[in-house]
């Protein structure tokens, strides 16, 4: 059977989980349901297949199992990369941790109790009660009183071993209908006959609602794809300003981070300033092992990088955060009485003019320092005590505070430290002070940390923030002006 999802075809997963008998009768209603509907519909159907480890196996005793758990959630992944957009789970016991399985995919997974809870609340509307004969371990786990429950209906269990002395008992117990919720009690209804109230065919309910429910996208959480490694300190402080930005009361309510740790990508302001080899490749390289592996969108963490990117953002499926954008919009809310921006950059960023176009677009300009204090930028940043080699004071310090001096004598209000590896300088500085005369210090990478965290709550990315327009929602600002860092803290220049 064709395993790929074909346009105008229904694609479907089959996993049996500890019922294989199971899906291949739900696979042979399916297909005659399908033969028997007014409209006929192409199918493209898989269905798992038993590895030689398995046969053989004894299946019955591990309902609910860590092996259990892996294998099911192995065989939907398989699904999943071969393209299917839904699964078929016709494995009663598989139901034990259903939502688990969807929480960690993207696929779509057909829950079948509920699928059988709402034909009989269709199916029969006076039904107050439901009798499922299943198995001990579901007896016992009470999973179809908890989906009966939702279906606003009473529900007795039993174990359907003895299946025509479980009917009378269940019978007997005045219910209203019978549900087989085991796969040996939905594979025997031929051998009930007869029964004192109506008898669902689960399997066949099942199959026909896999032919005509729509397919309803999961409700999932927003994984980040961070491009890391450029630098590697800096990635770690990104990461740390997403968690100190995020809302959490505990470990769960934090959001979903893919890092792909690539200090190898080729330093970008060499490139920039004519000495270096191309880092595009091994960026878009990267970006798509992020989007390979579910990001739902892109941060890179590099003020320089983002001069490669838009080559980079036409060929990805999942949007790239601008950094200069998002940046440049927070400036603009929270000083709307400036137009004077003080820049520590790399000589790269300076020559791509990434902020520079970003600043201009919204009515601010860039002020750079001096040529012999930017000497002392690139120093504080590349050289041999410098931040990239793993320093954050003595020298580096020394040059960077030179730098911040010239940038006050030239009156600005706010200084930009738009290379990633300088906020490492001023962890808690919210303004520093010369003189008498105060600018604010804003950091990218914490606005960026920002932008992401409201993202990945709900908020789309504002039109300006990437150039995925026709891929992605747009929105407003991306967030709500606050001043970046502590603002009790002042790093006073001595």
């Amino acid at each position: 059977m064709n395993t790929s999802s074909v346009s105008g075809r229904r694609a479907l997963g089959v996993a049996g989980g500890l019922a294989r008998l199971a899906a291949v009768d739900v696979l042979r209603k399916v297909h005659e349901a399908n033969a028997a509907a007014r409209t006929f519909q192409p199918l493209d159907i898989a269905i798992e297949r038993m590895t030689d480890g398995e046969r053989g196996m004894p299946m019955s005793y591990i309902a609910g199992s860590a092996h259990h758990k892996l294998r099911v959630f192995d065989t939907i992944r398989h699904f999943e990369q071969r393209g299917m957009p839904a699964v078929a789970l016709p494995c009663f016991e598989s139901h034990l941790f259903i939502d688990e399985l969807q929480q960690n995919t993207a696929i779509v997974i057909v829950d079948m109790i509920a699928a059988l809870f709402t034909h009989i609340r269709q199916r029969f509307p006076q039904a107050r009660r439901v009798g499922v004969l299943t198995s001990p371990a579901l007896c016992e786990s009470r999973l179809f009183e908890q989906y009966g429950a939702r279906a606003g209906l009473d529900v007795l269990t039993t174990d359907a071993k003895e299946l025509r002395d479980a009917c009378a008992t269940l019978a007997a117990q005045g219910v209203d209908v019978l549900l087989p919720g085991s796969t040996d009690s939905a594979l025997s209804l031929r051998r009930l006959g007869a029964q004192a109230v109506p008898v669902v065919d689960s399997f066949a309910v099942y199959a026909q609602h896999l032919l005509s429910a729509g397919q309803r996208k999961p409700v999932r959480h927003i994984k980040l794809g961070v491009v890391g490694g450029v630098g590697p300190a800096a990635t770690v402080d990104f990461l740390h300003k997403v968690v100190r930005n995020t809302p959490a009361a505990r470990d769960q309510d934090h959001i979903k981070i893919l890092v792909e740790q690539n200090p190898q990508i080729p330093d970008r302001t060499d490139r920039l300033t004519g000495n270096g080899v191309d880092p595009t490749l091994a960026l878009y390289a990267t970006c798509k092992k992020l989007e390979d592996g579910g990001a739902d969108l892109i941060a890179i963490p590099c003020n320089t990088a983002h001069a490669f990117i838009e080559p980079i953002e036409a060929r990805l499926n999942v949007p790239v955060v601008n950094m200069m954008n998002v940046t440049a919009d927070y400036l603009r809310s929270t000083f709307p009485a400036v137009d004077r921006i003080g820049l520590l950059a790399t000589d790269g960023t300076i020559a791509s003019g990434v902020y520079r176009t970003a600043l201009e677009a919204r009515g601010m300009t860039q002020v750079l320092p001096p040529l012999e204090m930017q000497m002392r930028v690139m120093r504080a940043i590349y050289g041999a005590c410098g931040v990239k080699a793993g320093f954050t004071g003595g020298e580096c310090m020394d040059d960077i505070i030179a730098a911040v001096e010239s940038l006050l004598q030239q009156q600005v209000d706010v200084i930009l430290l738009a290379c990633t590896e300088l906020p490492l300088l001023f962890p808690q500085a919210a303004s520093v002070t010369r003189n008498g005369r105060t600018a604010h210090l804003v950091d990218p990478t914490d606005v960026l940390a920002r932008c992401c965290v409201e993202f990945a709550r709900g908020k789309p990315l504002a039109k300006r923030e990437t150039a995925q327009r026709k891929k992605w929602p747009v929105g407003n600002a991306a967030f709500a002006p606050r001043e970046t860092g502590n603002a009790a803290l002042n790093a006073e220049l001595l």
